[in-house]
């Protein structure tokens, strides 16, 4: 038996959080992790607080036939990225954050500013925004594609 190293542990751990998830298109999930490797907060895409989820009331990006990683201002949804960050407050400064999709462009605006220093996705991931992945590479922030071990 090989034991799986650190980041291919903690981008499985984003597969499992994922699957708490009521996205009806993606199931993302994501973990941040301090430079001591102890898990800062995780986080997984779905409905704001006190909203109905997706999964009970349908996808309005469905309904009216929206491209993905497009006008994502029309969902409800919070990103897995932003509820990781939201709950890991200024303790994702100088972490690690695990997400099994490529960031859009406003989650990697606020991994930036929260101070994340290296970002890992895997490396088959085929988001259709490229947008995101080019700010974390223009301002630094280190990106790192993990192939998928199981």
């Amino acid at each position: 038996m090989k034991r799986i190293n650190k980041d291919q542990y903690f981008i499985q751990m984003c597969e499992t959080v994922a699957l708490r998830s009521t996205c009806l298109r993606h199931q993302i999930g994501c973990v941040i992790v301090d430079i001591n490797s102890k898990i800062v907060s995780t986080g997984y895409n779905g409905a704001v607080r006190g909203v109905e989820h997706c999964l009970d009331k349908g996808c309005i990006r469905d309904e009216l036939k929206i491209k993905s990683a497009t006008r994502i201002e029309c969902c409800e949804a919070v990103h897995a990225e932003q509820n990781a960050l939201i709950q890991a407050g200024k303790y994702s400064e100088n972490s690690t954050l695990f997400v099994n999709c490529i960031p859009c462009i406003t989650c990697s605006k606020m991994i930036i500013n929260a101070g994340i220093k290296r970002v890992v996705i895997p490396a088959d991931n085929t988001y259709s925004d490229k947008d995101g992945l080019a700010l974390l590479n223009k301002v630094g922030v280190e990106v790192t594609r993990l192939h998928h071990v199981i």
